[in-house]
């Protein structure tokens, strides 16, 4: 109810200013213990080997650099995912560079993985006393040249080992140039292939074993999903995020705004991502676990994700336009279904 009323006003600020705005609301609220801890415990689910208390988590984008997993925590997720984060700090592409799209409860953001940096991610979550399930999601710098994007992705794993419940690799930006190259046959393998061997080592260094989630784009052909799901189970990689923002404007192309540059989150992006789901539970066959996410904007798309193979879920642009008490409405639901109990 409460975010009914402030939304108006939210979204006559710059998006990135009420961005920055409402999380600092929230953390102040926290800190001075006005924020009630709304987490459900509710058909908890075993998927990656790590024990979710319920299948809703945050995906990566809204709190990039681990600033917020306190105040984020009390909102009744299941799970929280920082980042996109990169082994050094970069300011991230021109502002303005978040657009609205309220007629079809959309957003274009071409941020551009701006993040203060590994190192201080870390400091950051060293500072929380978060102790859920926290992935981690890496990428690579903007100037790093996508031949050398192998390094960097092993320098942010090595340094968040430690301190992640698991690890994503983010290959499928539209916002870093070429980086969707990576999901090219023999890019994805190389690079899969480098990091398993690093989790391997980093496994018995730390004795213990951090997942690996590999999150691809909703913009591809069936034969590219195809070719992608089997590396995936060649390289016996531990789960599969889909999707990421997409660059079409098929459903958008008329209204204000649409013709900006970067990815389309929300509402026209929830029936792409659920088909790339549902293929990818077809190719995969329950090996290799599914995490949905893309224009989750309602318990009914967050049950469709389901439905179509997604083990977990995960809200970002949805939370915008309907704020955290969708978190709640979805957990509900998942609570009010019989138990469709989906470990993997």
């Amino acid at each position: 109810m409460l975010y009914t009323l402030l939304r108006p006003l939210l979204f006559k600020i710059d998006p990135e200013v009420a961005h920055g705005m409402t999380l600092n609301a929230m953390e102040r609220l926290n800190k001075m213990r006005l924020l009630r801890n709304t987490q459900v415990v509710c058909q908890p689910r075993t998927v990656m080997g790590l024990n979710f208390p319920n299948p809703v988590g945050l995906a990566a984008g809204l709190d990039k650099n681990a600033e917020h997993l306190d105040a984020l925590a009390r909102l009744g997720f299941g799970f929280l995912e920082a980042g996109t984060v990169t082994p050094r700090p970069q300011p991230g592409n021109p502002a303005p560079r978040i657009f609205r799209i309220p007629e079809a409860e959309a957003i274009i953001n071409r941020m551009g993985f701006n993040n203060q940096g590994v190192d201080q991610l870390i400091e950051n979550i060293k500072c929380s006393d978060y102790r859920g399930v926290l992935g981690i999601n890496i990428g690579k710098n903007f100037d790093t040249p996508i031949d050398k994007a192998v390094d960097d992705y092993q320098t942010g794993f090595q340094k968040v080992y430690r301190y992640a419940s698991y690890v994503t690799v983010n290959i499928s930006s539209p916002n870093t140039q070429n980086l969707r190259q990576l999901q090219d046959a023999e890019a994805l393998d190389h690079l899969l292939g480098q990091l398993k061997s690093q989790q391997d080592r980093l496994a018995q260094e730390h004795g213990k074993y951090v997942p690996i989630a590999v999150k691809i784009a909703p913009d591809l052909e069936p034969a590219q999903v195809e070719s992608i799901a089997s590396t995936l189970l060649k390289h016996r990689m531990d789960g599969v995020i889909a999707t990421n923002t997409t660059i079409s404007r098929n459903s958008v192309d008329h209204l204000p705004v649409a013709h900006q540059q970067g990815g389309l989150s929300g509402a026209p992006l929830t029936q792409r991502a659920t088909r790339i789901v549902y293929q990818l539970h077809s190719l995969l066959q329950n090996a290799i676990p599914i995490i949905g996410v893309g224009g989750i904007m309602s318990a009914n798309d967050a049950q469709d994700k389901m439905e179509a193979g997604a083990n977990l879920i995960q809200l970002y642009t949805g939370l915008i336009y309907h704020g955290p008490g969708l978190v709640k409405e979805i957990v509900r639901a998942v609570c009010a279904q019989p138990s469709q109990l989906r470990s993997a």
